[in-house]
């Protein structure tokens, strides 16, 4: 078996477009059987293919180097803006305090108060501004949730207290009271309005300057039986009966709040004034 120059390059001439990859076989043939090719025409030749192979490669990189700097210049990071601090709904319901006035029908508003605090995990502990607070959240949405201490006639100096210390937009006040005009355990959501009687209603749009836009739920506990005398009607305790058709009433009135704060003021008031109207109890 015979290796000799001509076994590695069959002719000079033709070898001139040989890639670069063919010259380092030559050398390991050359290194294995030890044939005594021209070592300087190998070198020569080595060199200038890998220099023209050097050559064309920087080029490519200098244009592919050149063609990413024009497409993609230096790009600022961006960075969001803080959120505005989000304001908090403020939700009274109103009552009397004591133990003579737990229960009664006066005192709905509180009740349902203590319904959105339990099912929320909010604790009402704290006292300020003549009223029973609890801070928490419903969904993501803060929220203060008070019962004013002042008794029902004078509601207004507890809520307009709050509502100018914590700069609260009138529109984010949800008043919780009782009814005699509405049917028993039938609720009414409203986005403003006339205080229709109620005292402690008048007292809190007094302390709002005779502003009525601010939104109110309404809790119907019907008209007295006969010729009772509307006072002593709402400081009634519930019957048995009425106890439980006003849970389910809590649980509706849960659930309009929770659809007011996290979806709006109209798809509250189309859960809660499209329901079907419940039977008054005698």
């Amino acid at each position: 078996m015979s290796f000799g120059f001509g076994g590695c390059f069959s002719s000079i001439s033709s070898i001139s477009t040989t890639t670069t990859r063919f010259v380092p076989i030559c050398y390991r043939w050359f290194g294995s059987f030890n044939l005594n090719c021209n070592k300087t025409l190998i070198t020569r030749l080595s060199l200038s293919n890998w220099t023209t192979s050097t050559s064309s490669s920087s080029a490519s990189m200098s244009t592919t180097s050149t063609t990413t700097t024009a497409s993609s210049p230096t790009e600022r990071p961006v960075v969001e803006s803080p959120k505005p601090k989000q304001q908090p709904w403020l939700i009274v319901g109103l009552g009397n305090p004591g133990k003579k006035f737990q229960s009664t029908r006066h005192n709905v508003g509180f009740e349902m108060v203590d319904a959105i605090a339990e099912a929320e995990g909010i604790s009402i502990s704290s006292v300020s501004f003549k009223a029973l607070l609890g801070k928490g959240f419903i969904g993501d949405v803060p929220v203060m949730l008070a019962k004013p201490q002042t008794f029902m006639n004078a509601s207004g100096e507890s809520v307009g207290a709050i509502v100018s210390y914590y700069k609260i937009p009138l529109k984010q006040v949800l008043v919780i009271f009782d009814d005699l005009d509405l049917p028993f355990a039938k609720l009414r959501l409203l986005p403003k309005g006339g205080h229709g009687g109620h005292n402690g209603m008048r007292s809190v749009i007094d302390h709002f300057k005779g502003n009525r836009d601010f939104p109110r739920l309404r809790i119907g506990i019907g008209r007295p039986p006969g010729k009772m005398d509307s006072i002593n009607y709402v400081l009634r305790p519930f019957s048995k009966q009425e106890r439980e058709e006003l849970n389910f009433t809590f649980q509706d009135g849960l659930e309009a709040v929770r659809i007011l704060l996290l979806e709006g003021f109209n798809k509250s008031a189309t859960f809660v004034n499209s329901a079907k109207p419940l039977e008054q109890l005698g």
